[in-house]
């Protein structure tokens, strides 16, 4: 499928709100969350067939890359490339569109993040498909998410005027009007009544040379920067030139260095169900419950609990008594307990963790 699009998954994260089974190491996108695969294994699984693994190309960490290559290993290894520092995500766009317009001049890119739950994926290739023909036109596509709730860790989308549908009404593209930031729940709640707001899953698709001329026009620096990484890739050299030009950059996300200030970008919104599980409440919503609400996995022996997640991990047992709204999470060398509703708080134990220089433990 040489006419297929390139998908550049994005996985150098850190996935801290998913401790202890998320580590430094092996963080939220190389472990088991939702289903029998992990994260990034099922990200590459559900573009196919629309896009082979010949062309998906992972952008990771240097410590992360070698688990990466072993997770993934019908991707061909030069394919996972890693960044010896993290820059945020404009350094990861236009590295990842300098080799892909090595590999293939003008090609279509689709960027993606290595750790949503995504469903179903024939719906999810449907949209993407229609998202990589509007830009292969030359067009800047984001893809929106229907709000189910008023959500305030999401960013948000504004959608103008509709300028077509596809797939008998599942597919809709049209023009965004403005990205707005995560609000409080005042200002969510207004944008989900609203009907015109899509949540931002973080989605993108270009052609290789569109997005760089686009950043060369909006953010030069950046792309006089990293042009000799383009011009290394497939040598000897490229990992040296990729280290030399990548330290010295600023961080700065791509809504900040393109997205925001780009014109007529085009918005996909789809038939397929989108949720970043962002916390152990998130993955609440992915388990199935018992009649009493008790979501488990692994060994886990409950009496008389309600509404609660129970998780064991690594050949752990949990046993639980009389628990209501209470998540408990057992690994080999850590227990992590906390009422449900303050799933975002990890994060915080995590940074305790390394201020009391406990880091065997992240």
């Amino acid at each position: 499928m040489s006419n297929a699009p390139f998908a550049v998954i994005m996985a150098g994260g850190s996935g801290t709100r998913f401790w202890p089974v998320s580590r430094s190491a092996t963080p939220k996108q190389l472990v088991r969350i939702v289903g029998d695969a992990t994260m990034i294994q099922a990200t590459v699984a559900r573009l196919q067939p629309l896009i082979p693994p010949e062309r998906v190309l992972i952008v990771t960490t240097a410590a992360l890359a070698a688990e990466t290559r072993r997770q993934l290993p019908m991707l061909k290894p030069e394919h996972v490339i890693a960044e010896p520092v993290g820059r945020d995500t404009a350094a990861c766009v236009a590295l990842a569109a300098l080799v892909v317009q090595r590999l293939s001049p003008g090609a279509t890119m689709i960027m993606l993040p290595a750790d949503a739950v995504i469903t179903p994926a024939d719906a999810f290739q449907r949209a993407l498909a229609v998202g990589a023909d509007e830009a292969a036109k030359g067009g800047i596509v984001t893809f929106g998410i229907p709000p189910r709730f008023a959500a305030t860790g999401y960013g948000y989308i504004q959608v103008a005027g509709q300028l077509r549908s596809e797939s008998g009404g599942e597919i809709t593209v049209s023009r965004v009007e403005r990205f707005v930031e995560k609000p409080d729940a005042k200002r969510a709640a207004e944008y989900v009544a609203a009907g015109c707001y899509r949540w931002n899953a973080g989605i993108f698709a270009w052609r290789a040379d569109v997005v760089l001329a686009e950043l060369e026009r909006h953010c030069q620096w950046l792309t006089d920067a990293l042009a000799p990484v383009g011009v290394a890739w497939g040598t000897p050299r490229f990992a040296q030139v990729l280290d030399d030009v990548y330290q010295p950059l600023q961080r700065i996300s791509i809504d900040y260095a393109l997205i925001e200030k780009a014109k007529d970008i085009r918005v996909v919104t789809g038939g397929f169900a989108w949720d970043d599980v962002g916390s152990w409440d998130a993955l609440y919503d992915h388990l199935p419950r018992d009649p009493q609400g008790v979501a488990a996995r692994g060994e886990v022996v409950a009496l008389e609990c309600r509404d609660s997640l129970l998780v064991a991990e690594s050949g752990q047992t949990v046993t639980a008594v009389g628990l209501t709204g209470i998540t408990v999470v057992a690994t080999r060398d850590a227990v992590l307990v906390l009422p449900k509703g303050k799933g975002q708080m990890v994060k915080n134990v995590v940074d305790k963790l390394k201020e009391s220089g406990r880091s065997g433990l992240i």
